[in-house]
């Protein structure tokens, strides 16, 4: 397929633009000095008349409707799978590239599925639509509350005030108390599987994006009481025996990575260290004692959920569109 034209200072919109991750979108697309010729804010209709600042000027916040991508070349849609279905074709229609944080189309055969650091060349297949990851395609994961969104942020926040003033406090955005507390993933379980959907999404779109339908996966999501970070922990097997040693020197070489193995002061990936940075942080890297062949390797991550798992990747793939 030949190259499709890059934009040049695009207009872009930001849906969902008052959330946790239309929040870090704004501010991704300022930090990394986004070359946009306009910026436009939409929310559903309770949070139109907000303002937020990008550049120093205040933004805003209007309501989306069908007529909103007039004039919008770039769209980054934050605001949940069915307003990202309701308001897709209009957009399309209305000449915008949709870059999606939802999960609306990451299955969609005709959609690409993109990490700009593994398959930047599936952008170039988009008809309208690009779909970003789920934040935890990356296998066994342990989730801050950033992945359940602004809300659950904040019950995190009051579920652990009450807990250390020894008051009661009713969940209500997770089904269990969160403070001092793990759950498995609270997304449905499949009864014929007994996987829930947030570790089905794993599997899936994993396969997808390196384009291997054969990546045999095990998964277990967890909720940790932590705001922004998750942390995975991941052993995989290669098809030659390999050492640590090698695996360290492939991830310092690796673009959005930074290796955090200090073996000595036992100081290793943390959410702490994790949120509000770019990189993914990996360490913990060892073999996997299990395995005799000496072809598996454990390593332990921790990456900002609202950045690369979803902001800064959503902005990496815009800046594909535009240089």
């Amino acid at each position: 397929m030949a190259a499709k034209k890059k934009l040049s200072n695009p207009v872009v919109a930001v849906v969902g633009a008052t959330g946790a991750v239309g929040v870090e979108l704004i501010h991704c697309l300022e930090q990394r000095n986004f070359p946009l010729s306009e910026l436009r804010l939409f929310a559903s209709a309770r949070s139109a008349g907000k303002s937020l600042k990008f550049r120093g000027k205040k933004i805003k916040v209007k309501e989306l409707t069908e007529k909103s991508f007039d004039g919008v070349q770039i769209g980054l849609f934050s605001a949940g799978s069915s307003t990202t279905k309701k308001f897709a074709k209009a957009a399309v229609a209305a000449g915008t590239i949709i870059i999606d944080n939802s999960s609306a189309y990451r299955m969609d055969p005709e959609v690409p599925l993109v990490v700009p650091e593994i398959n930047p060349q599936a952008i170039r297949t988009h008809k309208g639509i690009i779909a970003n990851p789920n934040c935890s395609a990356i296998i066994s994961t342990c989730q801050a509350a950033s992945g359940a969104g602004a809300a659950a942020m904040e019950e995190l926040r009051e579920s652990t005030r009450a807990y250390l003033d020894g008051k009661k406090f009713t969940p209500k955005v997770l089904p269990h108390p969160y403070a001092f507390n793990a759950f498995s993933h609270n997304t449905k379980i499949d009864p014929a599987t007994a996987h829930n959907e947030e570790e089905t999404k794993v599997i899936n779109e994993t396969r997808k994006i390196f384009g291997d339908p054969s990546i045999a996966i095990g998964i277990t999501c967890v909720r940790i009481p932590v705001l922004r970070a998750h942390c995975v922990s991941v052993t995989f097997e290669c098809e030659n025996p390999i050492s640590p040693e090698e695996v360290r020197k492939i991830l310092r070489k690796a673009p959005g990575v930074k290796v955090v193995d200090d073996v000595e002061r036992n100081y290793f990936p943390m959410p702490v260290d994790a949120s509000g940075q770019d990189d993914i942080l990996v360490g913990r890297i060892r073999r996997d004692l299990s395995d005799s062949t000496g072809r598996s390797i454990s390593i332990f991550s921790a990456g900002d959920q609202l950045r690369k798992g979803a902001a800064l990747n959503a902005v990496q793939i815009a800046e594909r569109l535009v240089g």
